[in-house]
């Protein structure tokens, strides 16, 4: 029997209530089924992944007046699993403007199934999305109208 206590990681940390951001905005809504799991039974990272993409492309959006492109995952924190029947809220806001990008941060917190209105984040992100033309190249963001 070992005498060593377990590695400190999200993983096996309690997971701490938190209240939902106020300077961020909700652009997804979303609850994982049994057919988005790993074999250990929580959701696959993976899935949690594209959940995000999609959450932090509603915001540049309405930036890059056209098309644009995922370019970069900055930082991806899984801090808590997911688990089938979580209702998870994906909160984006701007993080930056550049030339040709847009970058956001999104944040993603769950109710657990059962405790509906206790929230916990579970994951952190940042990503950056380029701004394309019709051929794939980048192109200048649109500067804001005033």
């Amino acid at each position: 029997m070992s005498t060593t206590s377990p590695v400190n990681t999200a993983a096996n940390t309690p997971a701490e209530r938190v209240q939902l951001p106020t300077d961020a905005e909700l652009v997804l809504k979303v609850i994982p089924m049994p057919g988005d799991c790993n074999a250990n039974g929580d959701i696959f990272g993976g899935w949690v992944m594209a959940q995000v993409d999609l959450a932090g492309s509603v915001i540049p959006g309405r930036y890059t007046g056209g098309r644009f492109a995922t370019v970069a995952v900055n930082e991806f924190i899984f801090k808590h699993p997911v688990r089938v029947g979580d209702i998870l809220s994906f909160f984006s806001k701007l993080s930056r403007i550049g030339r040709t990008s847009v970058s956001v941060k999104v944040e993603v917190f769950a109710e657990r199934y059962g405790s509906q209105g206790e929230y916990t984040k579970v994951t952190e992100a940042t990503l950056t999305y380029v701004a394309i033309d019709d051929q794939g190249r980048p192109r200048e963001v649109p500067k804001p109208k005033p």
